[in-house]
């Protein structure tokens, strides 16, 4: 299958593994990458530049196909030290880099001058306009249904991708609620270039995450997860367990008088206790509402090429009938 975005990032198939936090290491975005689509490493889960230069040279190892870094750009008092992880990207010949968060614009000049392909996620038309107008090269745009930060406008993929599709000149991929073939066409037939997936890509043998957290993901429905810190405008939809139950009782006790400290303790720095060591209830993790569509535990490769084998099904076999 070819798009706008398998030219442009030079793979095989037009789906991305987006960035996600202690899920995107080497392992995964190998595997991705071998399998046709495109992996990507967290950048940010790595400790420092130096880590992620070493991520970086592990994933060479493991793969001689395009890979990404993600780069997501976070409001903070002693921010991270982001011209070292650029560094680091730069140096490790890293081509494709998405960035996510907020405005990427002053680090752009950087990774375009070393010839990267830049990436950026946006939650609405105008921040995909925005990417757009200060030299992004592709954006991925993130419906309501998407794990982690869906923003603030609670648009859903159906009204968000043909919007975009109606505003855009730069391709687009489409990211929250896929999970398979079906995904992909919806995807496709909405304007969009290709997909790009989280919460599946969780599911499958490659992700180093624990066993706990993808029997979490099997065990899930759609109606299993909820939508945190909406008070604070920092929305993130994660998947339900007691320290998710304590934040929304916090929140409806303490209205608009919540404040980020109240609920620090389950909602920051918990990545390394859930995702790492499996304590299913040590905080608020991302999850997407795709959940409901996830059932089994794949290989990335067999993942994608059933993916693409039922896609291209659907195309050639049930949508033709529909015309004849």
């Amino acid at each position: 299958m070819k798009t706008r975005i398998t030219e442009m990032l030079g793979i095989t198939h037009p789906i991305i593994q987006g960035g996600m936090h202690y899920v995107g290491f080497a392992e995964l975005a190998a595997a991705v990458s071998n399998a046709g689509g495109l992996g990507i490493l967290t950048g940010l889960t790595q400790p420092t530049p130096g880590d992620l230069a070493r991520e970086i040279a592990r994933c060479r190892e493991m793969t001689d196909k395009p890979f990404g870094v993600n780069l997501t750009f976070l409001p903070s008092v002693t921010p991270p030290d982001y011209p070292g992880y650029i560094d680091a990207i730069i140096e490790g010949g890293v081509k494709i880099v998405e960035t996510a968060g907020r405005n990427p614009e002053q680090y752009l000049p950087r990774l375009k001058d070393a010839g990267a392909c830049i990436i950026h996620k946006c939650t609405s038309v105008r921040h995909a306009l925005k990417a757009q107008s200060i030299g992004c090269d592709a954006v991925s745009v993130d419906g309501f249904e998407c794990g982690g930060h869906p923003g603030e406008d609670d648009i859903p993929n159906m009204i968000l991708l043909p919007r975009a599709a109606d505003e855009l000149t730069i391709p687009f991929v489409a990211s929250g609620g896929m999970a398979d073939g079906r995904s992909l066409v919806a995807a496709l037939a909405l304007g969009a270039e290709g997909m790009n997936m989280g919460t599946r890509f969780i599911c499958t043998r490659e992700a180093t995450v624990h066993d706990n957290v993808k029997q979490a993901i099997l065990a899930a429905s759609e109606l299993d997860t909820r939508l945190i810190m909406r008070p604070l405008r920092n929305t993130e939809r994660v998947l339900n367990n007691k320290a998710v139950e304590r934040v929304l009782e916090k929140e409806r006790a303490l209205g608009a008088e919540l404040k980020i400290e109240d609920i620090l303790d389950d909602v920051a720095g918990i990545y390394p206790k859930v995702l790492g060591e499996g304590q299913m209830d040590g905080g608020a993790w991302s999850c997407g509402m795709v959940a409901g569509l996830i059932h089994d535990i794949p290989t990335c490769k067999e993942l994608i090429e059933r993916i693409m084998s039922d896609a291209e099904a659907l195309i050639r076999s049930r949508l033709q009938a529909i015309l004849a």
